[in-house]
């Protein structure tokens, strides 16, 4: 393991995140924009920008296409992410934040994706296959682009515990239902992705615990469940903890989600327990939904904090 990259990211979907500020969003009429940024985007990608950030050695896999794809090719240069992304046909897609500085809040207008076909996912495939064996943990994050069959991570779960390689799946549908069976080391639903999963609506922890045991059977080993501002459920085989984040102004979610999966993955690197984990989680998920736009979390923003996230065993 000594040898091993310890990170890689995978995002078959990513994206040019262009982030906007405008001091009061009209619908149907004219909004003139005060500020502007372009990140590289996409749940995997979001993920790197973050173990970046904790020092930790990650490259990003999975696919870009056409110009837009270059910017996003030199963007994770700039940051020190090393790239493992096969160029596609079509065009990377750019998803738009909007930010409203009245109501601090974020909209949202993500495009769908170039299309995928089946030469490029089977380069892909040889590729992880050879690429996987080196890492010590794989994180597959997002949604699938069109042409992607919806079963696909559960075929790159496979192929990386036949390597003794770990993942983490953070996903949602189809992908996430699939990917599951194939027991990744761990996962990362939200609220509305686990009550979605099991097709009900949960009212009380106990219920969420319940569900979360249930992948904790299929040979998961850890489950975090993100509830927002009300905070997270982490499992592992024999205990649960229950995180309740220090009170924030939320100026954008996006790569909250990200976030706490990146401090999952550096929390399982250095050996922390399941309480150190849960608060590393929120603090991390938090501090970057204090920031605007797709804005994430550093290393010394989320150790500062770790005392301020409340912890109970459940």
């Amino acid at each position: 393991m000594k040898n091993r990259l310890p990170v890689i990211t995978v995002t078959m979907n990513p994206a040019l995140d262009k982030t906007v500020t405008v001091e009061q969003l009209v619908h149907g009429g004219l909004n003139r924009i005060k500020e502007l940024r372009t990140d590289a985007g996409g749940k995997g990608i979001n993920v790197a920008k973050v173990l970046k950030h904790f020092s930790l050695d990650v490259a990003a896999a999975g696919l870009y296409a056409g110009y837009q794809g270059q910017i996003l090719l030199a963007k994770l240069k700039s940051l020190g992410i090393q790239s493992l992304l096969l160029e596609a046909e079509g065009e990377t897609r750019t998803n738009l934040k909007v930010i409203d500085e009245q109501t601090k809040q974020t909209t949202e207008l993500n495009e769908p994706g170039f299309s995928a076909d089946r030469d490029i996912l089977e380069q892909f495939t040889a590729q992880f296959e050879a690429e996987a064996a080196n890492a010590s943990f794989v994180v597959l994050g997002g949604s699938l682009p069109p042409g992607v069959p919806p079963d696909f991570y559960k075929s790159l779960i496979e192929i990386a515990n036949a390597r003794g390689t770990k993942t983490i799946l953070d996903a949602d549908g189809e992908a996430f239902s699939h990917g599951i069976e194939a027991a990744p080391f761990a996962v990362k639903p939200n609220i509305h992705e686990l009550e979605s999963l099991f097709g009900q609506t949960f009212t009380s922890e106990e219920e969420i615990v319940s569900a979360a045991r249930t992948l904790i059977d299929k040979g998961i080993q850890y489950v975090a469940v993100s509830m927002g501002a009300k905070g997270s459920i982490i499992l592992g085989k024999n205990e649960a903890v229950r995180a309740i984040p220090f009170p924030i102004t939320p100026l954008s979610t996006v790569g909250a989600g990200d976030s706490m999966v990146a401090a999952m993955v550096y929390c399982f690197l250095h050996g922390k327990t399941l309480e150190d984990t849960a608060r590393w989680t929120s603090a991390a998920g938090t501090v970057t939904a204090s920031k605007p736009g797709t804005q994430v979390c550093t290393l010394e923003e989320v150790q500062a904090k770790l005392s301020a996230v409340q912890i109970s065993h459940i």
